[in-house]
């Protein structure tokens, strides 16, 4: 009955909106009008650039979620709130005239790529890389052998990953890859409980994390410390992470120091601190280490060949590596090849973080299976004229924040520089008008940018009440309910 209830209420809100849409003009519009289908960094760093680079321009952003800025809010780990910041100038964009913000609508579903490029300009697609890559190995199915995709989302309160099922109770951890999400999930895992309570992780996660019993994490890489994908900061993180030990094997670093010379700064500085933390770690390192009741591993040359399960095939015992070497003169370039060698690491738990896969929206818009992405040329579809990509759907998960912001940029100057040679037309079929008409005929209810303020402010209250910045409403009914009251 309850259900019932909620879902009358929930129709009665969106009639009254309908209504008070009547009347909408689907008409051709004199000023150019872009959709972007996407509410994460890419797609609101190639609307700045639209509406900056033109004096009238006006940009609708399309989401699926009822909440905005994709994997700044679902992406970014909770004990790293200054990465966050772009959200103020993406907000700043957000209340400005010429952008509205459509959420609760996801294109491919709501309403097609055939009907947005009839009713815009030019359409740009921002929606990202949603899908974690497989191993393709024996046992990848068991239960608690996970993405570190759906685990991320899982404590920063994800929707879709709200009811992800991790069990905890177990000593001993392996993360597949060395990426800074690995790095990331690693973190999570042997934080300390009541410096994870001060941040936005969800507190269904925060209550599973502090009933946990896992000592050790094992950081596993296919190759050697040389072509490890994480960065300094989240290294430096790692090694001074309070009550727990890192290790690694001096035998893995010791070679590094001969190679520093030829490595660009960024590499190099990196270098030295695994170099340092594995064969001289100076007092202040092992200061921290010495209190420790938990622990993590760097281990190199590994690749899985199994999960390995218990006896009556229910449950995680384990992870089988066959044992690398590597082959090539260039560091960038070598390969792991197998030494015929195999190992064993016992675990209860296994993250698997190694790379996001973008997937296709709508059968009409050209994608590369291979790839996971749009097939594109300098960020314009191949073959569709007006239709344009950026971000992790246009290149891959190759690049963090700041790349993605450099590659929304020139994907707006693109669309702008069509725009001024004539490639596109300066009017458009009706912009959200005449999409918002064929909502309605599906009973489908955008969310603005206003509604969603109103489930910030909520958030942020919930989470003033524990102690937190904000405590993430992880239901998309509740999202509504909050959103609509």
């Amino acid at each position: 009955m309850n259900a019932l209830c909620k879902r009358l209420a929930q129709a009665c809100l969106r009639s009254v909106w309908w209504q008070g849409k009547r009347g909408l003009s689907t008409q051709t519009h004199d000023a150019p009008q872009v959709a972007i289908v996407g509410s994460g960094p890419a797609g609101f760093y190639t609307a700045q650039q639209l509406i900056k680079g033109h004096p009238t321009l006006k940009v609708d952003m399309y989401e699926k979620l009822p909440v905005p800025f994709g994997l700044v809010r679902f992406g970014v780990a909770p004990d790293h709130p200054e990465v966050k910041n772009c959200i103020n100038s993406f907000t700043q964009t957000a209340q400005g005239e010429r952008f509205s913000f459509i959420g609760n609508v996801e294109v491919g579903r709501d309403i097609t790529v055939g009907q947005l490029r009839e009713a815009y300009t030019a359409v740009v697609f921002c929606h990202g890389a949603s899908n974690d890559r497989q191993l393709g190995i024996s046992g990848e199915n068991l239960p608690n052998v996970l993405s570190a995709r759906s685990f991320v989302g899982w404590y920063n309160g994800l929707p879709q990953d709200k009811e992800l099922e991790v069990n905890l109770d177990c000593e001993t951890a392996v993360v597949l890859g060395q990426g800074n999400v690995a790095l990331d999930v690693a973190r999570v895992l042997l934080m300390p409980v009541d410096i994870l309570a001060k941040t936005d992780v969800s507190e269904y996660a925060l209550e599973a994390l502090s009933r946990s019993r896992i000592k050790r994490v094992e950081l596993v890489g296919r190759r050697g410390p040389l072509q490890v994908a994480f960065t300094i900061k989240e290294l430096r993180e790692m090694i001074t992470l309070p009550m727990c030990r890192t290790i690694i094997d001096p035998e893995d670093v010791e070679s590094l120091e001969e190679k520093l010379k030829d490595l660009s700064r960024p590499r190099r500085r990196l270098m030295e601190l695994l170099f340092t933390a594995g064969v001289n770690p100076p007092e202040k390192y092992t200061k921290i280490w010495a209190d420790a009741n938990r622990s993590w591993r760097l281990k190199f040359l590994r690749s899985p060949t199994e999960m390995l399960s218990s006896s009556d095939g229910r449950s995680l015992e384990g992870v089988k590596f066959t044992i690398n070497q590597l082959q090539g003169d260039n560091f960038e370039t070598q390969r792991a090849v197998p030494t015929g060698q195999t190992e064993v690491i016992p675990c209860g738990l296994v993250l698997r973080s190694i790379g996001y896969k973008g997937s296709p929206i709508d059968d009409t818009l050209p994608f590369d299976p291979q790839q996971g992405v749009i097939p594109n040329t300098n960020g314009r579809v191949n073959g569709c004229k007006g239709l344009y990509c950026s971000g992790w759907i246009s290149r891959g998960p190759v690049f963090v924040i700041l790349g993605t912001m450099s590659d929304g940029f020139s994907t707006g100057k693109a669309v702008l520089a069509d725009l001024q040679s004539g490639l596109l037309s300066g009017t458009s079929g009706g912009g959200k008008e005449a999409v918002f008409s064929l909502l309605k005929q599906r009973d489908v209810r955008p969310v603005t940018f206003s509604e969603w303020e109103k489930i910030d402010k909520e958030e942020i209250s919930r989470g003033q009440k524990k102690g937190k910045p904000r405590e993430k409403i992880a239901s998309v009914e509740q999202l509504l309910q909050t959103a609509w009251s």
